[in-house]
């Protein structure tokens, strides 16, 4: 079976088991206040986004909705703190997709996989290589050709980080040509707080955590991730990085909430509904998209799954390839081509 295949069983699969549940539940009524454990630290990506759902959710839900900050080893700590959580719909967890779907591929955790969650997805992201504002580099083909080198340091938020598997990706495009050197951080703000300050020369971090310091004039963007320039509220359109490497693969980095499964049907019912009705048509979600350099997609359900599948399997191959996968893809569903 091959990939393609394999994506449409799997996001068919997971519909029609979700639709069957949703049908017979009836609507969960929270009767005290949610934890969403966001496995990084405040100001980054996954915590900017959720800090904005949070709000919809609590007036939709009648019940305080807490983000609490767990951040530590690549964020694989607070994911397993909310899989250990009860599973009674008042424990959720939120992130990048793909890292869930990828901790037991890297060896960050143990048997867990995108199955362990109903997922629900607000944005997706896209990596931005942008360097600090005294650094010589005026675009990104000139700081391509020193990262060949070991004089260039990157910061991101970890191997298995949307800034780290960036880096890991412009290598692989570049056929493992590249000495920069990565230094981590407990986070994407961090790392882009790092370049801002001189601490480190660039960064792979997503747009939505630099764009303040790129307001600030403290940190210039160089390239995006992705086949089309971004448009950003206010600045300049980033050019794409497939002008510097034309035949790079970029697929956009989804993030949203993730709750884990075993909670009563109900739940996860509930939450289907208040997304269609909220999160969907969200302004404050439009918003945050226009002004960080984010894309508007919120899914659900059978389309969250098909939009997720491609990065998930894209970056479970990409640990694969590299010969850093602890275990193989195969293990959960994905082939490797």
């Amino acid at each position: 079976m091959n990939r393609r295949h394999l994506l449409q069983g799997v996001a068919l699969a997971v519909f029609t088991s979700f639709a069957g549940g949703a049908a017979v539940a009836q609507e969960w009524t929270p009767d005290r206040p949610i934890n969403i454990i966001v496995p990084w630290s405040a100001g980054g990506s996954t915590d900017q986004v959720t800090r904005v759902v949070a709000p919809i959710l609590e007036e939709a839900l009648g019940v305080p909705v807490v983000v609490v900050n767990q951040p530590g080893a690549s964020g694989s700590i607070g994911t397993q703190a909310a899989l250990d959580a009860p599973r009674d719909g008042y424990t959720w967890t939120a992130n990048a997709v793909a890292n869930n779907a990828t901790y037991a591929i890297s060896g960050l955790l143990e048997n867990t996989s995108i199955d362990d969650y109903e997922i629900y997805l607000h944005v997706a992201n896209v990596p931005m290589v942008s360097v600090n504002v005294d650094a010589p580099y005026q675009n990104f083909g000139e700081l391509l050709e020193a990262m060949k080198g070991s004089d260039v340091t990157v910061g991101t938020a970890g191997v298995t980080s949307s800034g780290g598997m960036a880096l890991a990706a412009i290598n692989d495009a570049m056929g493992g040509a590249l000495g920069a050197r990565m230094v981590t951080y407990d986070g994407g703000a961090p790392a882009v707080t790092a370049t801002a300050s001189g601490e480190v020369v660039a960064t792979t971090q997503l747009a939505v955590e630099q764009t303040e310091m790129v307001r600030a004039g403290r940190v210039r963007p160089l390239a995006v991730l992705a086949s089309t320039p971004l448009e950003i509220e206010g600045l300049d359109p980033v050019p794409p990085i497939t002008e510097f490497i034309p035949d790079m693969e970029v697929a956009s980095d989804y993030f949203g909430i993730l709750i884990p499964k075993g909670a009563p049907a109900e739940v996860y019912a509930t939450v289907s509904k208040v997304w269609e009705e909220r999160i969907m048509t969200s302004p404050e979600l439009q918003s945050y998209a226009r002004e960080r350099g984010a894309i508007f997609a919120p899914s659900f359900g059978e389309g969250a799954m098909a939009a997720a599948m491609p990065v998930i399997a894209g970056e479970a191959c990409a640990l694969k390839g590299r010969g850093e996968a602890v275990r193989d893809p195969s293990e959960f569903g994905i082939t490797c081509e």
